[in-house]
């Protein structure tokens, strides 16, 4: 049983933002048991540090506010953990910030927030594509995972803007699904902006807990089982179209004979 919770604000930036999910996972049960902290394991024949990440980043972003919540053993101050596990802490890898929680507490996301740099050549266009999907009642994107499939992600969209030299794109996490960073800045053209070297951050992770918003205006949109179906739709395979074999010796309609 666990006897202790804190949740913890870091910043995953640099190189360290390639480090995948599961590495990261296993960065922090290396720091922890360098550290002597007192983490709680899951039971079975493979324990695993009581370590949960509110929402994961995509391999390639950078975090500057992420949440992370660890179970202890035994009481722990939060400013003790922090001052534990610094020494510790990899480059590119920053503790912001701990407190205590209650043991049934669990981080809920409930909004984030990307910014992502723009070359001046790019910012209006990128504002009038902006401007022209807060407009749209929908829009559809191709997913191929888990399953391939269209997605509704027009009611995820809190804002999208260019601002002070940067896309800004503040969107809604909600348990029936979200929309990407990375899929809305390929919507809006601006791939090429990532190829050059731009950086997307997600600079702030909303918890619910932490939140005292009540305008009914500024809510995430209320979808449920029954309006989650209503955002899917079969992916649309297009089947390339035969073409002609060339009019030459040895073709044929089903391609060259070989002998």
């Amino acid at each position: 049983m666990a006897f202790d919770k804190v949740r913890i604000r870091f910043r995953k930036d640099g190189d360290r933002r390639f480090l995948s999910h599961l590495d990261l996972m296993r960065a922090f049960e290396r720091m922890l048991r360098r550290a002597s902290l007192p983490f709680r394991s899951t039971e079975g024949f493979h324990p695993q540090p009581r370590v949960v990440f509110a929402l994961s980043l995509p391999l390639g972003l950078a975090g500057l506010q992420e949440v992370v919540e660890i179970e202890w053993l035994e009481p722990v101050e939060p400013d003790n953990v922090l001052s534990r596990l610094a020494p510790r802490t990899p480059h590119d890898l920053q503790f912001l910030s701990a407190r205590r929680i209650e043991l049934k507490q669990t981080a809920r996301p409930r909004r984030a927030t990307y910014l992502m740099a723009l070359p001046v050549e790019d910012m209006e266009p990128a504002a009038a594509r902006c401007a022209a999907l807060m407009a749209a009642t929908e829009y559809w994107v191709d997913r191929e995972r888990p399953r391939p499939r269209q997605v509704n992600i027009r009611p995820f969209f809190r804002n999208l803007r260019v601002s002070e030299g940067k896309l800004e794109m503040d969107i809604w996490v909600t348990p029936e699904g979200s929309a990407r960073a990375d899929e809305l800045v390929r919507e809006l053209k601006l791939n090429h902006v990532l190829d050059a070297g731009a950086v997307i951050e997600r600079c702030l992770l909303e918890i619910e807990d932490e939140t005292n918003v009540t305008e009914e205006a500024d809510q995430p949109p209320r979808i449920g089982p029954a309006g989650r179906a209503l955002l899917e739709r079969p992916l649309r395979i297009t089947e390339p179209s035969p073409q002609p074999a060339t009019a030459h010796w040895g073709a044929s309609p089903n391609g060259p004979i070989v002998e």
